[in-house]
């Protein structure tokens, strides 16, 4: 995370500016806004319409900050009150970065090869290149165990110098020279590894260092009210000296700024904590997973262990690893934006063979080799030049930006009049020392003693700043997002965007796939038609002429993004590829396929690679005799509608008109069985009406009518164990789950009533379940009708998935969707929440997503609902703690001091309470685990208030608990406590009793804040040993402060029955929480109320 380098965070408060100038707050706002939770206000007469609507006045109010402009962004935190700006704005979009990052990039392509040497350089000065010897270009004429030197290569991918290529004899000569075989790969050896990477680099980078604990140290002593103390502390600590000598005189000012370091040194570890776990994380984001050819097998290893010399293959979706040139390819078609700003999708050829590190695959599929890697590519000279991360803000850290301004401006306001009363009454004479003599007469009191209790009333009154302003409230998002994040990576979810982990939590419905999600994706053929005959068991050969089943394998191997080889150890053959490639692959080698053989028969001439619109993927092939056989594989029920003509079991042509509606009956009863159907077809064509020119090739569509059918195969896909329940969960939860699937319709009502989504017969009726070409055929008015009644859509394209996103939102749905493939994208990106597949999704399907499901599993995709729950759940837990102890603390003092002209909490108890609250109370309250009674709730509205009625409710209960007790024990506590030997002393002793109970109340009072609206707060409390160690600690600390640090703290030692007295009045606060829940609350927010007139009084005023 990245720190924001802006320079917005001032002492300045512009609430409510009232202009409504910036036109992309109105476009950027979620479309439920207006909508959202529409049946409370149809059923509610006293809500205004508008209740639910942003409030263009309000720069906090931002429902969603994704996609949000950087005017509306800039407007909350030039809006917000803050202390300490480096702090606060820490881990929000940093707006400079990305202008940055572009000029960085412009900057790398004109001079990698200077920028590369200085790092080099600067790497070697720093000895990291022990790490990476790799990172040492070898001297251009000494190549060692390898025919060419790693500036060479570089060189020529930096300058795509096909030229350079042919020099070294097109790729096959370049192969031959690194030791690979453009078709098996490197050996891929040990050995072989390390001499690549002595040779040519590792691909990796040198990573921009993270923050050090010092730098955090720093930050944390950015604030504006800290510094102000320790600069009190310092006069007060020479003034002290001056007038009581070096044994008394440095209590006060010392005790001050001790106490100030403490709590810059404990705010400075929290936060180099968070950063820890975040760096961690990002970590992990970066390693991608991608399939090499070593050795003639297909083998999945991490990015960072590419070498020169591989050989990848690449398919739409693809993130390019490394610099490389084309070994072979079809319609490939690369995506550069990345690299070159120019958003020109570039065809790949013979002409233009080179890649770029970086780089996505917009379609087609192709084999590369790899000819750089590392700091040796462009891309990885920009990562190592670039902070990953620029930050981003979330809605609810926007929100309580919001209510710690407001707080803070309270507090600040509580100050100034603290420290007017306070100074009035000093001046005139009414404020008195312990003895009851006056602190000043005009004309005989020193100046010095003068100017020292000014500093004293002074300190008071920016103390109360300090536990007033909340400027831990915002970051106590970061902080339980970093703990959810981190428990989320072993529940299976990596969270991408922060926002979506609290986004979540208001996810009202969730459109999944179907394959991988809430199947298992181990696919195998289980039934399959060759023509009209049924084949029984479906692997048995005898049953198919030689010709057709010559045809059919030649279909399956060679219309294949899959791949057959023989396992390492000699044994049983190994299958690769997706899962639907595998299961066919499977079935073709039980039939007696001999994959290599069939490959090595027939030469491929171009390739439509499977399309999710088209549902097919198609081949052709020159065969030995120069024939022509195109090979059609894909959806059944629309591959059958292009064949005439099918092939029976004496490998007879047969006119297909008669037998259409046996076949589209057996493709319904094996959908009806949750059978995913798949048909293969072919046809002979001419080889002179295929293009001979590489262009026009390139740009030829293969022919796809007059297709004569081979084979029907029904593949069985199980249901995953746990998703029904998980779907249960989910609809008790009031989160409506979708599924959304490419599949025929029949296949996807069976899965749905298996999985639970659809729960009968009965139900499965339209609309509620839809065919995605019906669905995308109507109007958009209709959609948002149809949408909210879907359950299942079938024969789905990702722009049906879209439209069906769309719909939902603007419906006033909060909307989670699952997406692999890169034509998701746009869904991902659109909906509110996008869900990417870990093992199945691409690259830019997972660039696009929010949340990556690492294990492509439902249920998973449930646990990170309960984690968005918690994090809300947990936020308002500690704004209820933290605004109790704001309150009591402010109400206390300022009565105090205007009562009597002092206050009986002083700077260095408020520091210590603030410390308690802020940093400690986060850990405590923010790191709490999510409980089933969250999956027991509605979704929470986006547009709900932070604070709720129950919790406005608890805070008063309590606040006006412990002001009136210590209130009590203030004004009267002299006369009911027991006598001490001097009235200094008893004076002191009431102080330290109402310090000491204060405290106790919000120890116990932490207890109360762990479930706001249940009656037992306790189940799970010793689970969470963080919480448990918090209360410990404190509890500790209390006692030696009390004990042993009398001087310190302006506090005395207390016996026994005031220890007992302090802990009962705080333990008081248990049960009068309980009873505080029986007092009902109105269902209208408090704050929507307050609201009404204003937001009246504004729209009367626009209006005239």
């Amino acid at each position: 995370m990245a720190s924001n380098g802006n320079g917005n965070g001032h002492f300045s408060v512009t609430i409510g500016t009232g202009h409504n100038d910036d036109d992309d707050d109105n476009n950027n706002h979620h479309p439920s806004d207006n909508n959202n939770r529409r049946n409370d206000n149809d059923n509610n007469g006293d809500n205004d319409e508008d209740d639910e609507q942003i409030d263009p006045d309000d720069p906090f109010d931002i429902a969603q900050t994704k996609n949000a402009s950087h005017e509306t962004l800039r407007r909350w935190r030039q809006a917000a009150l803050v202390l300490n700006a480096s702090r606060r704005f820490r881990y929000t979009l940093d707006f400079k970065g990305e202008e940055e990052k572009q000029q960085k990039k412009s900057l790398i392509r004109a001079h990698a090869q200077v920028i590369r040497a200085a790092l080099l350089f600067r790497l070697a000065g720093e000895r990291e290149l022990v790490i990476s010897p790799a990172a040492t270009p070898s001297p251009q004429h000494s190549v060692g165990d390898f025919g060419v030197g790693l500036e060479q290569l570089a060189s020529m991918s930096k300058d795509q110098n096909i030229s350079a290529l042919q020099q070294y004899g097109g790729v096959k000569g370049l192969s031959s020279l690194l030791k690979a075989s453009p078709d098996k790969g490197i050996s891929g050896d040990d050995a072989d590894l390390l001499k690549r990477k002595n040779a040519f680099g590792t691909n990796t980078y040198p990573r921009k260092k993270g923050r050090s604990f010092w730098r955090f140290l720093w930050e944390a002593w950015q604030d504006l009210t800290l510094i102000i103390l320790i600069v009190a502390a310092v006069v007060s600590l020479v003034l002290g000296i001056k007038t009581e000598g070096w044994s008394d005189g440095w209590y006060d000012g010392g005790s001050i700024a001790f106490a100030v370091l403490l709590v810059i040194v404990v705010t400075a570890v929290s936060d180099y904590r968070q950063s820890l776990q975040f760096q961690n994380l990002n970590a992990e984001k970066q390693n991608i997973q991608l399939e090499v050819m070593r050795s003639g097998r297909t083998i999945k290893i991490s990015i960072f262990d590419i070498v020169v010399g591989d050989v990848i293959p690449l398919k739409i979706g693809d993130q390019v690893p490394a610099d490389g040139v084309l070994i072979t390819g079809h319609s490939l078609e690369i995506d550069e934006s990345s690299m070159t700003g120019e958003s020109k999708i570039v065809h790949k050829d013979q002409k233009a063979p080179f890649f770029m590190s970086g780089c996505k695959v917009a379609d087609g599929v192709g084999v590369m080799m790899v000819t750089a890697v590392g700091i040796n590519t462009e891309w990885g000279l920009l990562m190592a030049s670039i902070s990953e991360d620029t930050g981003e803000e979330t809605p609810l850290q926007v929100r309580l930006n919001g209510v710690a301004t407001f707080v803070g401006i309270v507090g600040l306001s509580v100050a100034v009049l603290v420290l007017a009363v306070l100074l009035g009454r000093y001046f005139s004479g009414h404020t008195y020392d312990a003895k009851g003599n006056p602190q000043f007469v005009a004309g005989k009191t020193e100046i010095s003693i003068v100017v020292d209790g000014v500093i004293k009333i002074f300190t008071i009154a920016v103390t109360i700043v300090v536990v007033a302003v909340p400027e831990g409230l915002p970051l106590a998002v970061t902080l339980t997002l970093a703990y959810s994040m981190r428990k989320m990576m072993a529940d299976k979810a990596l969270v991408r965007r922060l926002s979506a982990c609290e986004t979540m939590g208001s996810a009202t419905t969730i459109c999944s796939d179907k394959t991988g999600t809430l199947t298992l994706n181990q696919m195998t053929v289980v039934e399959a038609y060759v023509g009209k005959s049924k084949l029984n068991p479906p692997d048995d050969s005898s049953k198919f002429h030689p010709e057709a089943l010559s045809l059919i394998n030649e279909s399956i191997a060679q219309n294949t993004t899959g791949n057959v080889f023989v396992s390492k150890d000699g044994g049983e053959l190994e299958v690769s590829g997706s899962p639907t490639e595998k299961a066919i692959l499977s079935w073709a080698v039980k039939l007696g396929m001999n994959f290599d053989v069939i490959r090595s028969n027939s030469t491929v001439l171009h390739v439509f690679p499977f399309n999710s619109e088209k549902k097919r993927g198609g081949v052709a092939l020159k065969l030995v005799d120069s024939g022509v056989h195109i090979h059609w594989k894909g959806a059944a029920e629309i591959v059958l509608g292009a064949c005439t003509q099918y092939l029976d079991s004496n490998s007879h042509l047969q006119s297909i008109e008669q037998e259409k509606d046996f076949l589209k009956e057996a493709i319904d009863d094996m959908a009806a069985r949750s059978l995913r159907c798949v048909a293969i077809a072919y046809r002979s064509y001419e080889l002179d009406k295929i293009p001979s020119n590489e262009e026009d090739l390139a740009q030829w569509s293969l022919p796809e009518d007059e297709l004569v059918l081979l084979a029907i195969v029904g593949i069985k896909d199980p249901c995953r164990p746990g998703v029904k329940d998980a779907v249960r969960i989910c609809t008790d939860a009031g989160v409506k789950v979708r599924m959304v699937t490419g599949d025929n319709l029949q296949t996807a009502k069976a899965i749905a009533l298996e999985c639970g989504i659809l729960a009968s017969n009965e139900e499965a009726v339209d609309p509620c379940i839809i065919e995605g070409k019906v669905f995308r055929e109507l109007s958009e008015k209709e959609r948002e009708q149809v949408a909210k009644k879907i359950t299942v859509m079938g024969r789905s394209s990702p722009n049906d998935k879209l439209l069906l996103v769309q719909a939902l939102r603007k419906g006033g749905d909060v909307v989670a969707v699952t997406g692999d493939g890169t034509n998701d994208a746009p869904a991902l990106h659109e909906a509110d929440i996008g869900l990417s597949m870990g093992i199945q999704g691409t690259e830019v399907a997972k660039e696009s997503s929010d949340i990556i499901i690492l294990d492509d599993n439902f249920a998973s995709v449930v646990k990170v609902v309960r984690w968005g729950r918690s994090v809300y759940a947990n936020i308002q837990k500690f704004i209820q703690f933290q605004l109790t102890v704001n309150v009591a603390a402010l109400v206390i003092n300022v009565v105090a001091a205007i009562s009597s002209g002092d206050v009986p909490l002083n700077a260095v108890q408020l520091l210590w309470v603030n410390l308690i609250m802020d940093t400690l109370g986060a850990l405590a309250l923010a790191t709490e685990p999510p409980t089933d009674h969250l999956m027991h709730r509605s979704p929470v509205g986006r547009r709900e208030p932070l604070i709720t009625n129950i919790m406005w409710r608890n805070l008063i209960v309590q606040a006006l608990y412990q002001v009136s007790v210590l209130l009590f024990l203030n004004f009267c506590g002299e006369s009911i406590l027991p006598k001490q030997d001097t009235k200094a002393h008893d004076y002191q002793v009431k102080n330290t009793l109402i310090f000491n109970a204060f405290v106790m109340c919000q120890i116990f009072n932490e207890f109360n804040a762990r479930k706001p609206d249940e009656m037992n707060v306790f189940p799970g409390v010793t689970k969470n040993r963080l919480f448990m160690g918090i209360i410990g600690i404190t509890f500790i600390l209390q006692i030696v402060i009390i004990e042993f640090l009398g001087k310190f703290a302006s506090t005395v030692r207390l016996d026994w029955k005031l220890w007992l007295v302090s802990l009962i009045i705080g333990l008081v606060s248990w049960p009068l929480a309980i009873a505080g829940k029986f007092i009902p609350v109105p269902k209208t927010p408090l704050s929507r109320t307050f609201m009404k007139p204003i937001r009246r009084l504004r729209r009367s005023r626009s209006s005239q």
